[in-house]
């Protein structure tokens, strides 16, 4: 889970609700300071939402980019239907497609942390010419890490026997244990945030992800067999899915590679400006006019 330090809305973003063809989604949406560069769209990770964002809507509208934090069907403050077909990798990559055709900004670039780059890179196969690049933050083509797979089957397993609220704080004792290394003490306003997120989302939606998680096939040869541009970035801590793997993945793939030195899972909240850079120096390099057509490929 990515827990976002400050909750206060950087300059020039509003908080509403995004009308697509396949509903309505709750959104963050921060717009450029001068010249706009691009739209940028991200679909937030397991347990998240688009606060999880937060820290990078400023450094990236500064740089001249729309930027569009998206909390999921189920996620949050977006409303999510019950049952499993609902949260199938089909219908969230239809949602995603969805809201970038919403943004009406031409094609944009996607990025996905963590669950969210399962779903984003299921999006970027079904409909490319919707995107002009993938990012996948802190997720990986591979499978997820054993000690994460084991916490995910005993959330599903809680949200099967136990009261919300009950499983609400078994999830915060494990979170105590620290999955960042620089973790910082919550806050009474970001325990109640992050409660209430909990609260909010659904337990379809939840259970539906972590079923995903266990479950997705290696998606390294669809990584290499998209026409988009695509980056793998990733801390150098990264606990959910192992960095020697993503490494390896990024080579074999041609995908752009980035390593945020000291991070953990969520580089977004810990690290967003060195990540802000990083991202928006990816993004030049796919709109400059001799790249947009051909994927790009650099070495780490």
């Amino acid at each position: 889970m990515s827990k976002p330090r400050s909750l206060d809305l950087p300059p020039r973003t509003r908080a509403h609700r995004l009308e697509t063809v396949r509903g309505g989604f709750a959104v963050l949406d921060a717009e450029p300071s001068g010249e706009r560069r691009g739209t940028v769209l991200m679909l937030p990770g397991y347990t998240g939402s688009k606060e999880d964002f937060l820290a990078l809507l400023g450094p990236l509208s500064e740089a001249g980019h729309r930027v569009v934090a998206v909390d999921g069907r189920g996620q949050n403050e977006s409303y999510g239907p019950r049952g499993r077909a609902a949260y199938r990798r089909r219908a969230l990559a239809l949602d995603a497609v969805a809201q970038a055709v919403a943004l009406r900004d031409g094609p944009v670039h996607l990025l996905g942390h963590s669950f969210g780059g399962l779903v984003a890179r299921s999006a970027a196969v079904l409909a490319p010419r919707a995107f002009r690049s993938l990012t996948l933050l802190s997720s990986g083509p591979g499978r997820v890490a054993r000690p994460q797979r084991v916490r995910i089957r005993a959330l599903r397993a809680g949200h099967a026997l136990l009261a919300k609220d009950r499983v609400w704080r078994t999830t915060r004792w494990l979170d105590s244990r620290g999955e960042q290394p620089d973790e910082a003490v919550d806050s009474d306003e970001l325990v109640g945030f992050l409660r209430r997120r909990w609260m909010l989302t659904k337990v379809s939606q939840l259970s539906g992800a972590g079923r995903l998680l266990l479950r997705d096939p290696d998606g390294e040869a669809e990584l290499a067999g998209l026409a988009l541009p695509t980056h793998l970035a990733y801390g150098s801590e990264e606990m959910v899915w192992p960095p020697a793997e993503l490494a390896a993945a990024a080579a074999r793939t041609g995908a752009h590679h980035t390593v945020v030195e000291g991070a953990g899972h969520s580089p977004n909240v810990s690290h967003p400006r060195e990540l802000a850079e990083r991202l928006t120096a990816f993004w030049q390099r796919v709109d400059a006019p001799a790249h947009r057509a051909a994927k790009v490929s650099t070495a780490p």
